[in-house]
């Protein structure tokens, strides 16, 4: 049992890439701040924003996780993610990935299903409610 307890961290080949050329380039840029080297300064800044770049095209490739916990047999970091070649609903990576992706990955019913079974969730804009009373009644 980890330190954390039994949840899935969310430890994915992407977010441990990104972290890591992050952190290089941030200690690069900190180094070169010190040294009053500023070519150094952005080489670092722009290992920083490649380190972006990088997690995005990982997380597209299958490396990275949909948003939310993961079933427990997928939370190996080492586990692809089988979801991510038609995108992930809600997730605004795949939605930037390009037009197919994000019409995979729309939030919705899916094409030629009816309305979706159960209760559907009332919506409180615009409505007003009675304060309830503070206290001793």
């Amino acid at each position: 049992m980890s330190a954390h307890g039994d949840v899935d961290m969310g430890h994915t080949v992407a977010g441990w890439t990104g972290t890591a050329l992050a952190l290089i380039g941030c200690t690069g840029a900190g180094a070169a701040i010190c040294a009053a080297w500023m070519p150094g300064v952005w080489l670092g800044l722009g290992l920083v924003a490649a380190a972006a770049v990088v997690t995005w095209v990982l997380h597209l490739a299958g490396w990275g996780k949909p948003s939310g916990p993961r079933p427990r047999t997928e939370w190996d970091w080492r586990t692809r993610d089988a979801g991510a070649r038609t995108g992930h609903a809600h997730c605004l990576g795949c939605r930037a990935g390009g037009p197919r992706r994000a019409a995979a990955s729309a939030p919705g019913p899916a094409r030629g299903a009816g309305p979706a079974p159960g209760p559907h969730p009332v919506e409180s804009v615009g409505q007003q409610f009675e304060a309830a009373p503070i206290g001793r009644a």
